[in-house]
């Protein structure tokens, strides 16, 4: 056990990276009350919506009335993304003190998802950080395609490293390295880390992984022996990503809260507090969720 993280911070994504690729328009009323069950869990950071334009998300054009009438829990952070300074005055209204900034690895996968080359994407990400932090408001940010694209193909390493660098000195407090089509292996973990770690604090760096091939897991457990403590993961395994054709849901967070409780390290979750909110949305959507601890618990 002296190789793993005693404690790991898990960042639940579902509530926007999840419904976000859902093809019905999921009703407020049970968004609202699949974070406020969400809340009850322990969780420290739920990722709530995004203030992307509707036309380009519908899923998620409710974000105000989402954002103004969850139940906002002590200790519980309920970030919201960001694509540009507009969002972003729209999240201050609101009194979001936390958000989130995204760009990519490849450009192509930034082309199709934000119409910008990821060098161009850097230069609109640093004028929503410095405006976000004369708010003082904390600011993550999403690398994708860090493995591979599903445009370009394997993304080395070395792409990703002056992103992430870029990043941190833009001053984000922490990056989440996204496997966006659920391409990656351990080995590919391994290598990417391995380089990152080099030059960046690993307590500054987290993981989001799809599960799209089954490794998920694998993969995270690779990331956890390098020291990596904070994982993102999706309720029920919500999720997938509406310009990576292919990306199937991102790992389940009972899935991912079963493996780190049997293996002794602590998250501060309640296990079947999260299955309790799966099995809301899971009711909202009508449809079985690709958790494989949920699917158990149906047996």
């Amino acid at each position: 056990m002296s190789s793993y993280p005693q404690k790991v911070k898990i960042v639940e994504v579902g509530p926007r990276d999840g419904l976000q690729n859902e093809k019905e328009i999921i009703p407020s009323e049970d968004k609202i009350r699949f974070i406020d069950a969400l809340s009850e869990s322990g969780l420290s950071v739920i990722e709530v919506s995004s203030f992307v334009h509707p036309k380009w998300v519908p899923q998620l054009s409710d974000v105000s009335e989402v954002y103004s009438k969850i139940q906002k829990k002590k200790g519980v952070q309920y970030p919201c993304l960001v694509p540009n300074l507009k969002g972003l005055e729209r999240a201050i209204g609101l009194g979001v003190k936390e958000i989130a900034v995204f760009t990519a690895a490849s450009d192509g996968f930034n082309q199709k998802n934000i119409n910008m080359t990821v060098a161009e994407s850097l230069i609109g990400i640093r004028e929503i950080i410095q405006k976000a932090q004369q708010e003082k408001i904390s600011v993550r940010g999403y690398v994708s395609t860090v493995v591979a694209c599903p445009y370009e193909g394997k993304i080395a390493p070395e792409k990703v490293l002056p992103v992430v660098q870029s990043l941190l000195d833009a001053g984000v407090d922490e990056v989440s390295l996204g496997d966006t089509i659920g391409a990656a292996v351990p080995t590919d973990v391994e290598k990417l880390l391995s380089l990152l770690l080099k030059t960046q604090e690993v307590a500054k760096l987290a993981v989001h992984f799809h599960d799209t091939r089954g490794t998920a897991l694998a993969n995270i457990l690779k990331s956890l022996e390098m020291g990596i403590s904070i994982i993102d993961s999706s309720a029920g395994g919500l999720g997938g990503c509406p310009y990576a054709p292919g990306a199937s849901g991102n790992v389940a967070t009972e899935d991912v809260l079963y493996m780190l409780h049997g293996m002794g390290i602590q998250t501060g979750v309640d296990l079947d507090q999260v299955v309790a909110a799966s099995r809301l949305i899971e009711k909202s959507l009508k449809r079985t969720l690709s958790s494989k601890y949920l699917a158990c618990q149906s047996l």
